[in-house]
Order: C-alpha cells, then structure tokens, then sequence
C-alpha cells in the first residue's frame, strides 16, 4: 500500500515539471509579430539571416526601424551597417530568423 504514496507522490511531480517546462517556452508568434513591426514592417524586410547568436536583417529603409522596441524584445546589442541590422539575441535568433522566413516569403 505504501507504493501507492509513492506513485502519487512522482505523478505529482510530473505534472508540476510539465507545467515549470510549458511556462518557461516562448510564444515566438507574437514576438516575430513584434520585431516585424519593430523592423517596419514585412515589407520593408529584404532579407533575414542568422549566424550564432545574431540576427542579421537586411531592410529597405532602415529609419523606420524602431530600436528600443527590439532591445525590449531582449536583445543584447543591435549594430546598424548601411541597409543592414545585426541584432544579437543569444540562443533564440536562429528560431526568430525561421520564424520570419515563413512570414516575408
């Protein structure tokens, strides 16, 4: 009978780690929705790229883009070259990049 306890006890357990492990993923939707129109717009992207831990995104006019709104997104530094950004955004930018691949094309 005692087992049972012990049944009870890592079923319990389970459910608290799947639960911790739901909360802690990202919902990349609204944020790729969110640095889109932070990097004004879909059609002001030409073309996104990824490298490590950066995010490099070529635009067609790079004053529209909204800076602050990106770091607010948690990125770590963004280096403006030309008609191009390079964002860095640590492990997520290469998810980010497939993410707005599907939604430029």
């Amino acid at each position: 009978m005692e087992w049972i306890h012990y049944v009870i006890i890592l079923a319990v357990l389970i459910i608290i780690c799947l639960v911790v492990m739901k909360l802690n993923q990202k919902d990349f939707s609204s944020e790729v929705n969110k640095l889109i129109k932070y990097l004004g717009g879909k059609d002001n992207i030409i073309n996104a790229e990824c490298n490590m831990s950066r995010f490099k995104v070529i635009l067609k006019d790079v004053t529209l883009v909204d800076k602050d709104g990106i770091q607010k997104l948690g990125a770590k530094g963004i280096v403006e070259i030309d008609n191009q950004l390079k964002i860095i955004f640590g492990k997520d930018a290469k998810q980010l990049k497939e993410c707005i691949k599907d939604i430029i094309k």
